[in-house]
């Protein structure tokens, strides 16, 4: 099972637009962004579709077309983020059957389970409302590459 990368990609794109923000460029190209994540454009543009909906991007069309931030850095958080790229399936699954209602453990383990993952998403989401696109773009400038 591989982890998907929705996440990953669009809070690059975001990071990438507040980094050319900050530096006097306000509109760019999915082909310009695509160049900072290493990928196919079309990927970017998948990206940039989900956060415009989740009205975090804005396009321009005609002359000077490109993508823009909607929102400044500092007010559009992980949490914006995750839900703008993540569909309303819970994080965690339970067993797709009825477990074996005879056995202890298959009597008890969905109840449990549901409560621990219930926690568990909840502080998920608690954490990514208190990191904006400006907190991520600021610590990674302070990052070092070894």
């Amino acid at each position: 099972m591989s982890a998907n990368s929705r996440m990953t990609v669009a809070v690059h794109v975001l990071t990438w637009m507040a980094l050319v923000h900050d530096r006097g460029r306000v509109v760019v190209t999915s082909d310009q962004i695509a160049t900072s994540v290493a990928t196919n454009p079309v990927v970017i543009r998948r990206s940039l579709a989900d956060l415009r909906e989740a009205g975090l991007v804005t396009v321009r069309h005609g002359a000077g077309a490109g993508w823009t931030l909607a929102r400044a850095a500092e007010s559009i958080t992980l949490l914006d983020v995750f839900r703008a790229v993540h569909d309303d399936e819970p994080l965690f699954a339970l067993h797709r059957g009825e477990p074996n209602q005879a056995c202890p453990i298959g009597r008890g383990i969905r109840p449990t389970l549901r409560d621990v993952y219930a926690d568990a998403e909840e502080a998920v989401r608690r954490e990514l409302a208190r990191v904006t696109i400006a907190d991520v773009l600021r610590d990674t400038l302070a990052t070092r590459s070894d």
